[in-house]
């Protein structure tokens, strides 16, 4: 196994530089009282809509000449192929995505905007078919998480909150991260825990889809199966189990991972439109649910909640502005009314 260093993230941010937008913390006031404030990395701004472009074009990145000739192919339910057909069209590699039947159609309009070859198969089979496709043709297999130059990139998130706090004087408590397969919350914790090592790092996935909070509780991977996670609303956390390198990382390096509800979810969805004036995708939504309804599993007062991704469907968009929320128990945002 090959966990990153700090190295391995400052090597990835250089490569980055004039492709990923730095995004800047974002304070809400909407949702902050005297004792506890909520700070968004707002990843949903990101060019591909998702921090999912860190990893990819670190890892694309470096390949050779003779690699990048071949051509690239990934599993991905929509973000990390959108960033992996960016990234390859930037640096000059064909590239194919193998997406479940069930990704949303924003996501795969703008993979083949970009130029890759988009092959639409069962949830089940995504993983096998990519790899199927690699062995038969050459192509060069960039997974969405289970790399250790994924995870370098995506850590490059942590180390702009690292770098921001300290430049404005924000003593953070806590980063609340969103887990699917795990590349983002292990680059992300890879940095923190060096930049500042007393700051928790707590993983947030939905309910629907907690086998990265079991199998960190039970201190080793589990799999779920692919038709009980698919049935949460947030389309980029059906992932069955952790990646094997980003678990040796969450081990060491993570906190706690908690889970939020369905709910919970589309409630935060609609609240970081209407009161944050952000475009949000379920799966980027998960922290700032956690924020707003599970604040007894969070430790702080200061809380950095990375979001993750924007591109929600148009279909989803269209219900935004109705969107009501649950029940908030907090006199910071217990005001709260759509």
């Amino acid at each position: 196994m090959t966990r990153i260093t700090f190295s391995d993230v400052s090597a990835a941010s250089r490569r980055l530089e004039d492709v990923a937008v730095r995004t800047e913390l974002h304070p809400c006031a909407w949702a902050s009282c005297q004792h506890r404030q909520l700070i968004l990395k707002p990843e949903n701004l990101q060019v591909t809509g998702s921090f999912k472009l860190r990893g990819a074009y670190n890892r694309v990145a470096q390949l050779t000449a003779e690699e990048r000739a071949r051509g690239v192919i990934a599993q991905s339910s929509g973000n990390h192929g959108r960033a992996l057909a960016y990234a390859a069209r930037r640096l000059g590699a064909a590239a194919r995505v193998v997406v479940p039947e069930s990704a949303p159609a924003a996501k795969i309009d703008f993979i083949r905007q970009q130029g890759a070859e988009v092959i639409r198969v069962p949830a089940h089979e995504c993983a096998q078919v990519a790899a199927d496709l690699a062995s038969r043709h050459g192509y060069v297999l960039v997974p969405p998480f289970d790399d250790p130059q994924i995870i370098a990139g995506q850590g490059t998130v942590g180390l702009e909150i690292a770098d921001e706090a300290a430049a404005r004087g924000i003593e953070i408590d806590t980063v609340l991260v969103p887990v699917s397969g795990g590349g983002l919350i292990s680059g992300v914790a890879t940095a923190i825990k060096h930049m500042s090592p007393n700051v928790r790092v707590i993983g947030v996935e939905p309910e629907l889809a907690a086998d990265a909070q079991e199998s960190l509780r039970r201190g080793q991977r589990v799999t779920w199966p692919a038709e009980k996670v698919v049935r949460t609303i947030a389309d980029g956390m059906r992932m069955t189990t952790v990646g094997v390198h980003p678990f040796e990382h969450m081990q060491e390096l993570v906190d706690d991972i908690i889970t939020v509800t369905e709910e919970e979810i589309e409630s935060s969805v609609g609240i970081l439109f209407n009161h944050g004036d952000m475009t949000v995708e379920p799966s980027g939504a998960v922290t700032t649910a956690a924020y707003l309804y599970h604040q007894d599993e969070i430790p702080g007062n200061i809380h950095i909640a990375v979001i993750s991704g924007g591109n929600i469907s148009p279909v989803q968009s269209l219900d935004l502005r109705r969107i009501v929320p649950k029940d908030l128990n907090s006199c910071c945002i217990a005001s709260l009314s759509i």
